[in-house]
């Protein structure tokens, strides 16, 4: 996938309503569409084709799906109609710098409307978005092993100091290293049946960078090389044993907490949300707007969302423990009936725990009258 169909992925995981009507997901296998925020079950993303319309989707030979009817206008949100034109735009100009007043100008609104109109409904600025569509091209010509200094300037970049001060954030290793697949780098994992189903963990020499559940075995491990193929992926059920069956023993109910040495790239918006998940007390849960409020940011709560949807290590940053206001579950990757089953252990096993912890300092629970 290019970047933007990336962050479109994204979205259909966290079954994001804030991007519908921004494009549709056509799934090749049941030859239908659908709105982002679809509650069917997600398919596999080799799968996957996005359309700007439904009118798109239909003349490549798909049918509307009947549960979330993507052909109705469910939001009457200026954003709807907003931000496909700015997206348009951005990509058509993508070789000039375009200000954000330059594009305030375009849409005939204020750049301060603009600005926080689009965010709402994205997740992300205007100039963040065009910095991803920069970021892609990048990768789409180191992909083709394409020189760097060229691929940097063919991709908008102005200058090669800045992108190299923040790669090891955005390609997760140089330009140089990116170009070359990821040669080099070694990567160890195992997998192991679990609660609930099949998990991944794959770590580098500083920790774990990757945790994956319930998929077939093969499936996991191309997952794990799509973006690095170059990488030296080494299986290592001895070398990480220790490590995979602290988190089955915890999706058993057995260790609350698992502290294990993180390798993970994300922004600094990224971080806080995932800070924040790690402190949600093991058996309860908060909603996406208690964790926006706890990290300063009242009304991120969709960036929150899709923070959660982008978390690379599964159970290690809970994300699971983020729900709708309302009881309702929201989104996750891996599926609601996996979330449901980590959550039903995390609570069943948090008050026996409790107890136990009452009875060991010498305090027995109080009998009921």
């Amino acid at each position: 996938m290019n970047a933007i169909d990336e962050q479109r992925w994204q979205a259909v995981l966290a079954r994001d309503a804030s991007r519908d009507g921004t494009f549709v997901t056509a799934v090749l296998t049941t030859g239908i569409y659908c709105r982002p925020s679809c509650p069917a079950r997600h398919p596999r993303p080799e799968n996957v084709r996005f359309y700007p319309k439904p009118d798109d989707a239909e003349r490549a030979g798909f049918r509307a799906c009947k549960r979330c009817r993507p052909r109705e206008d469910r939001r009457p949100d200026r954003a709807v109609d907003l931000v496909p034109r700015v997206c348009r735009y951005l990509d058509e100009n993508r070789d000039e710098r375009v200000t954000l007043s330059d594009l305030a100008r375009q849409m005939n609104l204020s750049p301060h409307h603009l600005q926080r109109t689009f965010k709402r409904a994205t997740g992300v600025s205007p100039r963040q978005y065009a910095e991803a569509l920069r970021l892609g091209r990048l990768k789409q010509r180191l992909q083709g092993k394409e020189p760097v200094t060229m691929a940097l300037y063919e991709a908008g970049y102005g200058s090669s100091s800045r992108l190299y001060e923040r790669s090891n954030a955005r390609l997760g290793m140089t330009p140089g290293a990116y170009r070359a697949g990821g040669k080099g780098a070694v990567i160890r994992y195992a997998i192991a049946r679990t609660p609930i189903g099949r998990v991944l963990v794959a770590a580098t020499e500083k920790g774990v960078c990757s945790v994956r559940i319930g998929e077939p075995a093969e499936t996991m491990e191309r997952a794990l090389k799509r973006e690095f193929p170059e990488a030296t992926l080494r299986r290592d059920q001895t070398g990480l044993s220790d490590w995979i069956e602290r988190i089955a023993r915890h999706l058993r109910g057995g260790e609350p907490r698992i502290e294990l040495p993180l390798d993970v790239r994300g922004t600094a918006f990224q971080w806080k949300v995932w800070e924040a998940l790690r402190a949600i007390p093991y058996g309860e849960t908060k909603t996406y707007r208690e964790v926006a409020r706890a990290i300063g940011k009242p009304r991120a709560a969709r960036a929150v969302g899709r923070a959660c949807a982008t978390n690379p290590v599964a159970i290690l940053i809970p994300c699971h423990r983020v729900v709708r206001e309302g009881g309702g579950l929201g989104g996750y990757a891996y599926g609601l009936p996996t979330k449901q089953q980590i959550l039903d252990t995390e609570r069943s096993s948090a008050p026996k725990r409790a107890r136990r912890r009452q009875i060991g300092a010498g305090k027995m629970p109080r009998p009921i009258a």
